[in-house]
């Protein structure tokens, strides 16, 4: 892939090799941003897990203390009888049956995080082809699955945020924006690793953070010293 020129001189003004602690590596995010919008920060974890074997996957939720700086759209499927709890709670996109049929049908998922209620399951299970490529598919794992929607609306609508590994064993995560302060930005990766690290599967063998990077949208990525990761870990309690 080609990088532009932005992209070119800022993996110039640092050692790309050198890996950095991490309040060090958001600093350095945050200077070579270039674009003209407000860059998504984001993480990186490579762990030492086997992705093939079931009881050794990452995944999960947690909320970061400053939320994404992004305008989080959440869709519900619900019966009837939820539709206004979905909706007092900032929901964007509230349906039961009709909602699975329209979206199965080509509607736009216009949302970023989708949950149901349990007896919804049998109608959402059908957009597992839909749904499932786009990671918005609800899982009991992830707290999409609950009959307390407009708890779960409001807690991913304040920053709650869903993580999960790829096939490679890699980790990828919004911390927040370039705009953020570096306090900010430190407290969420603080709170995220505490939490991948606490998730640790316990037949994971070995090193688990093998590596960890930081970039911005547009911006190179910085490495992460995963040496002193206690540090940062320690922020979160």
């Amino acid at each position: 892939m080609a990088h532009g020129k932005k992209y070119i001189q800022a993996s110039q003004r640092y050692d790309k090799n050198t890996p950095y602690r991490a309040e060090e590596a958001l600093e350095l995010v945050k200077t070579l941003s270039s674009a003209k919008f407000d860059e998504t920060v984001e993480v990186v974890y490579s762990l030492g897990i086997d992705p093939r074997k079931a009881d050794q996957l990452v995944r999960g939720t947690v909320s970061l203390p400053h939320g994404t700086g992004k305008d989080v759209r959440v869709a519900v499927f619900c019966p009837a009888d939820k539709e206004k709890e979905a909706n007092d709670a900032g929901a964007d996109v509230v349906g039961g049956k009709e909602l699975a049929e329209a979206i199965a049908s080509g509607r736009e998922l216009d949302f970023d995080v989708a949950i149901a209620t349990p007896d919804m399951m049998a109608e959402v299970g059908k957009l597992g082809r839909v749904l499932g490529p786009r990671g918005l598919m609800p899982n009991p794992k992830a707290g999409t699955v609950t009959q307390d929607v407009g708890k779960a609306v409001a807690e991913f609508k304040a920053g709650k945020i869903e993580y999960r590994n790829d096939k490679y064993g890699n980790i990828h995560v919004p911390v927040g924006r370039v705009s953020f302060g570096l306090d900010q930005l430190v407290g969420n990766l603080a709170s995220l690793t505490a939490e991948i690290e606490r998730v640790r599967p316990p037949g994971a063998k070995g090193r688990y953070m093998e590596a960890m990077s930081l970039s911005s949208t547009m911006g190179p990525g910085v490495k992460v010293d995963t040496g002193h990761l206690d540090e940062l870990t320690e922020l979160a309690q």
